[in-house]
């Protein structure tokens, strides 16, 4: 399906939704905002709301829908549908105008680090693509979530994720030895997955760019990140195929070197 089909329908259903008293802003975020989007990438829209909209409003939204699933709950308060005539997935998220705020203000104002992906929410709200903006609030949120890194914001989640990485007693590349001997492939999975979370929540760190989210990573990396380990994508596929203590070492290692340069090794 065509970029141009995605957009005007993006824009269809952000008319909807502005007709809604609650909705502050209707955004287009995700894989459609970046220049990293496919034929696989669905609309995924953010409805910013003073307070939460009933699920009969958030069914007139998906008007002409098939296999529509409205209510849904599992991440953030969200609505899927696949549009009838164009086919195109749509996943709608549903925020309130305080809760994103205060995401902004946890990082950019108190600087906190959390173990992974510390810095998607600010991510979304900086690169989000505004379709309905009733007063003006999204632009003004926008302009704020677009300055400069934090310098204090950088070091908080270094401080907080390099340790955990190798340095401490219950550190990922322990727990993944340990899981190894119990031939525990699952545990195995769970913990370097959270190894890559960390450590890609360090590189945009080091390289002052808030992180993007879960999908295309190295692809990200490599695009937004001049400041990164050699042969990073090696290195990761490596571990995704065989995480053994070797391989886990050279990306890590990697990553200590690019945080030794600029002075940032804990």
């Amino acid at each position: 399906m065509s970029s141009d089909s995605a957009t005007h329908l993006a824009q269809r259903i952000a008319v909807r939704y502005g007709t809604m008293s609650e909705v502050e802003a209707v955004v287009l975020g995700g894989s459609r905002s970046s220049t990293l989007s496919d034929g696989h990438s669905d609309i995924d829209l953010y409805v910013y709301v003073s307070e939460m909209m009933s699920l009969d409003q958030r069914e007139q939204a998906a008007v002409l829908a098939k296999r529509a699933e409205i209510g849904n709950n599992f991440w953030e308060p969200g609505d899927e549908w696949i549009d009838d005539e164009t086919g195109i997935s749509v996943d709608v998220m549903f925020r309130t105008t305080r809760w994103i705020e205060e995401q902004l203000d946890r990082v950019l104002r108190q600087h906190e680090a959390s173990v992974g992906y510390s810095t998607c929410f600010w991510y979304n709200v900086r690169n989000s693509r505004s379709l309905f903006d009733r007063v003006g609030w999204f632009a003004k949120i926008q302009a704020i979530a677009c300055q400069p890194y934090p310098e204090q914001l950088k070091r908080a989640i270094i401080a907080k994720n390099h340790p955990i990485l190798r340095n401490t007693m219950s550190s990922y590349m322990h727990q993944l030895e340990l899981a190894r001997e119990r031939h525990d492939p699952v545990s195995v999975n769970h913990r370097l997955g959270a190894l890559l979370a960390s450590y890609f929540d360090i590189l945009f760190a080091i390289n002052e760019q808030p992180h993007p989210g879960e999908k295309r990573l190295i692809s990200f990396a490599e695009l937004l990140c001049p400041k990164r380990p050699p042969q990073l994508a090696e290195n990761v596929t490596r571990v995704l195929v065989d995480p053994t203590p070797a391989h886990l070492n050279a990306l890590l290692d990697g990553l200590d070197a690019a945080l030794r340069k600029e002075n940032l090794l804990p």
